[in-house]
């Protein structure tokens, strides 16, 4: 016990935590959950999955009544995590770029299940008739027929590996390609396609610094990449649209996405109701039911727990962790961004920590 309240000590000494006004926490069955726990629990799961540095919020009631940050952005360099740190949100980027995705929509510019050829033809894949079968409702719920990544091939060639909306394989391609489709819509560039998410979700809520493209004041309090405690070379790179992993954020700013969401801001009900409808139905012995995961809607993964039905996303990017949960009756989520690779197993823990208070 004594060696756990040290390892709480010394993290306190690199971090900082934000309460807002001692308000209490609670979990998402509404139970009380202590913060000098919490506090423990951080220190040592931090230590114990070898993270450097931690952004963490919590949201009651559609407001975040816990925020930390704590540890190092940049060990070797001793640079502290502040609430200014960057954070690579890897695929936390896909439901954002989802609620994106349906401004176009509610514009008239966007039909879901109309082939994302008619708006523009993708040459990556034009040899193969089927992909003008794809629509942006497959994109957004993975049923594509893409692998994840060409480049994860020894061909690095874009393919289609079964008939497009008839199974389910998660796939950032397709969100790259959506993404091309909405410049062309919008007549623009990747970073035309910024200035537009910009303009229509962040600037609304008041997003300081979350972005798709990235500013030279993120780059300058960007984080960096560990794996195992030791600093990776990054290999992010600032030209595209990364509609399926580019988005750098931390919890703080993210978490007002997050409320927005669960208040059903800036889209018609009528929109919200699309965004979280049951697109796939995953097997019982499948791997995602066996997780947990129950369905996938257009960006969002449905969680069913003991504690209720959850929205969730995870992200992983070369030396960067990443994940959120919403339940949206209670208006409760959690979402934290690390600086360290392949860490889902803290988020895990972080979860069931939460709800078994």
């Amino acid at each position: 016990m004594k060696q756990r309240f040290f390892c709480l000590a010394l993290w306190l000494c690199l971090g900082f935590t934000f309460l807002a006004g001692q308000t209490s926490i609670k979990n998402a069955l509404g139970e009380e959950v202590e913060r000098i726990d919490l506090e423990e629990f951080l220190s040592i799961a931090m230590e114990d999955f070898e993270i450097p540095g931690l952004s963490l919020a919590i949201i009651n009631d559609g407001q975040v009544v816990y925020h930390t940050v704590r540890g190092m952005a940049d060990r070797e360099e001793e640079v502290k995590v502040d609430a200014l740190t960057i954070f690579e949100g890897a695929s936390l980027s896909k439901p954002l770029f989802a609620h994106f995705v349906m401004t176009f929509v509610e514009e008239g510019k966007l039909d879901l299940d109309r082939p994302l050829y008619e708006y523009l033809p993708y040459e990556d894949i034009a040899d193969d008739e089927r992909y003008k079968q794809i629509t942006a409702r497959m994109v957004l719920c993975h049923t594509t027929g893409f692998p994840n990544w060409r480049t994860d091939y020894p061909a690095q060639k874009l393919f289609i590996q079964f008939e497009p909306g008839s199974s389910w394989h998660y796939s950032g391609e397709g969100y790259q390609y959506l993404a091309l489709v909405l410049a062309k819509l919008a007549n623009t560039d990747a970073k035309g396609l910024e200035a537009l998410f910009q303009e229509r979700i962040a600037v609304p809520i008041g997003l300081s610094h979350t972005r798709f493209i990235q500013d030279s004041t993120n780059l300058a309090r960007k984080a960096k990449p560990y794996k195992e405690g030791m600093k990776l070379k990054s290999s992010f790179t600032n030209e595209a649209f990364g509609a399926a992993y580019g988005v750098h954020t931390e919890a703080q700013d993210f978490s007002k996405w997050l409320i927005a969401v669960l208040d059903e801001a800036l889209l018609k009900k009528e929109s919200y109701a699309v965004l979280f409808e049951d697109q796939v139905r995953f097997p019982a012995d499948s791997e995602n039911a066996q997780a947990g995961n129950s369905h996938w809607t257009l960006g969002f993964s449905k969680f069913n727990s003991p504690f209720g039905t959850f929205y969730t996303h995870g992200g992983n990017n070369p030396g960067f962790t990443s994940a959120f949960g919403i339940q949206r009756a209670q208006k409760w989520g959690v979402v934290y961004f690390t600086n360290a690779n392949q860490v889902s197993d803290f988020g895990f823990e972080l979860f069931a920590f939460l709800h078994e208070q």
